[in-house]
């Protein structure tokens, strides 16, 4: 936020009388939320109306931390929200995101109650951001439907009709940023180039006759389960679907390379799990998240029966 005041006008001096100077922002992890929102507030005053969405519409995936991280892996669009979901019931006490399907369009709602200014600005940047990160996902220009906010239409809206790019609704009874069902059903850019990668592969097996070898093929397949888990332990059809097999098809391949399904999901979380408390300094629960978990003390419990160790003494050993 304050690198965008600067890059619109502002200078640092105009920033000395904050709680927290620019020079220990940078060092920060996290900031109080009351202060965050009061320079919502100072810089909407400051530079304008639509200046959270002008926030927003600068927004990396990298910003967000072990959350951003997991959805560079996703197979579809859409499924940034469903990690969402799961990000925030696992690891806080708030439901943030929600999606609902209506025919051929889905409403992302963001369940977040303004109660105040600064929060209502948040929330702009927020769904602003939403546009962004969709895009840089499927790299296409696809735009919502429509976008919905629960308080009263700023005095411009210059901002929100350039990066929102569809119908802007206000004192709505809800905040709702709407995409074609068929949009968040897209492949991700990822994924696009690891199905190509497996089609070939496919058709040198059945036209040249060169076998993919059985360790080579159970890599692979550790890799889409890696991608997967963290939007929940993925079933067999997934990863049958993004390598463009069916079940019995995958089943056989790992069969024959001495492998089950079952037993690849759970080598797979224990390697990344063990991986992340050796070379990170994720939280538990981050991990646990990144590893399909829903809850962390189950999590824990199976980390436990890996190991004879919990996740902290795991680390502390290492």
């Amino acid at each position: 936020m304050l690198n965008c005041a600067i890059a619109e006008g502002m200078s640092k001096n105009d920033f000395m009388e904050l709680p927290t100077s620019i020079d220990e922002a940078e060092h920060l992890q996290v900031i109080a939320a009351e202060e965050f929102l009061d320079l919502h507030e100072l810089l909407d005053d400051k530079l304008g109306p639509g200046f959270g969405v002008r926030v927003g519409q600068q927004m990396l995936i990298e910003d967000y931390g072990v959350l951003g991280l997991s959805w560079r892996t996703c197979s579809r669009v859409g499924e940034i929200f469903e990690r969402s979901e799961r990000y925030f019931k696992l690891l806080s006490n708030t439901f943030v995101w929600q999606i609902q399907k209506e025919e051929n369009v889905s409403h992302v709602i963001l369940n977040r109650e303004a109660y105040r200014r600064g929060m209502e600005l948040s929330t702009e940047a927020s769904l602003s951001a939403t546009v962004v990160v969709l895009q840089a996902m499927s790299e296409k220009n696809i735009s919502p439907t429509q976008v919905s906010f629960k308080h009263k239409s700023p005095t411009d809206l210059t901002s929100f009709n350039i990066a929102f790019n569809c119908p802007i609704l206000f004192n709505q009874p809800r905040y709702a940023i709407s995409y074609k069902t068929e949009d968040l059903h897209l492949r991700t850019a990822k994924a696009d180039a690891s199905i190509n990668s497996y089609l070939l592969q496919q058709v040198d097996e059945k036209t040249k006759g060169i076998k993919i070898p059985g360790t080579k093929f159970v890599r692979d397949v550790e890799s889409l389960i890696k991608d997967a888990l963290p939007t929940g332990i993925p079933s067999i059809y997934n990863i049958a679907d993004l390598t463009a097999m069916s079940n019995r098809t995958l089943t056989r391949r790992l069969s024959e390379a001495g492998v089950t399904y079952r037993d690849l999901i759970k080598k797979t979380q224990e390697n990344i799990a063990k991986d992340m408390l050796r070379n990170t300094t994720q939280s538990v629960g981050d991990i646990a998240f990144l590893t399909g978990f829903s809850e962390q003390s189950a999590f824990n419990r199976a980390f436990k029966k890996w190991t004879t160790q919990t996740p902290s003494e795991f680390r502390k050993s290492v």
